[in-house]
């Protein structure tokens, strides 16, 4: 069976965790050839520093270089991970911009977080691409796919941009699932995330004129905050929509949200 071309749009912090899963499970240059990633950037000098060397999660397991398709070039533009070529891309505002007819790519990881609308992911299929994979809640016309809730109601003939909703979605979702496959019920229901802090918070002090607190510095604050994974599990599972609610705390910590 030949490997499926896959395509990386946004290769920040949950792209390049995508990729490191898929070199870690031994899927890279098998099962899934990622041909290109794209970025702010074509250095792969860059995408390889970036890729190496995690303040969180430490060091990348697997050997990584970066390389010019051409003497000719001023720059490296291909990273190398463990002998598999990448081609590096500099991003683009519209997705149907994106080289993806070319490089035969079949499947966009789109992890941006700029194109989570289906009329704005559309782009990736009009440059070539056959299904998108969007890695936070979708908008629109996206089905939304939890793995060991309800991924079997994926239909490769009709579901071509998909999203895997959100971190907290995914926690609370298999949950809630349990409690309805056994029968049990829910009438109504609250939940909390105590949700370590993201690359959307501020640093210090500063203006944020829609949320207030949430212009406080992220790393000495508790920050009572919104989420939408309440409602994104009644997407899901449509027994249970509307009838819950939450809310969040985002807590100093770099990682592990509860």
């Amino acid at each position: 069976m030949a490997s499926v071309k896959v395509g990386i749009n946004g290769f920040g912090r949950i792209g390049r965790l995508a990729f490191q899963a898929l070199c870690d499970q031994g899927l890279l240059g098998k099962e899934i050839d990622v041909v290109a990633a794209v970025d702010i950037s074509t250095d792969a000098e860059y995408f390889a520093y970036q890729l190496k060397y995690d303040s969180v999660h430490g060091k990348f397991r697997h050997a990584v270089e970066a390389r010019k398709s051409d003497p000719s070039k001023e720059e490296a533009d291909t990273l190398v991970v463990n002998g598999h070529p990448i081609k590096c891309i500099m991003a683009a505002k519209e997705p149907a911009q994106l080289p993806w007819k070319s490089l035969g790519v079949d499947y966009v990881i789109e992890a941006s977080g700029l194109f989570t609308d289906s009329e704005k992911a559309k782009g990736h299929l009009a440059a070539g691409a056959k299904k998108v994979l969007i890695t936070a809640p979708g908008k629109g016309d996206v089905k939304t796919l939890l793995m060991g809730v309800n991924e079997n109601e994926y239909d490769p003939a009709k579901h071509h941009i998909v999203s895997n909703a959100s971190c907290t979605t995914n926690c609370l979702a298999p949950l809630v699932y349990v409690i309805l496959k056994e029968g049990i019920g829910i009438e109504t229901g609250l939940m909390t995330t105590i949700h370590a802090y993201t690359a959307t918070q501020k640093t210090v002090d500063g203006p944020s004129k829609k949320d207030w607190r949430g212009g406080r510095a992220a790393a000495i604050n508790i920050i009572p905050s919104t989420t939408g994974a309440a409602k994104a599990v009644g997407e899901v599972l449509p027994a249970i929509k509307g009838k819950l609610t939450g809310m969040a705390f985002r807590v100093p910590t770099v990682d592990v949200s509860v």
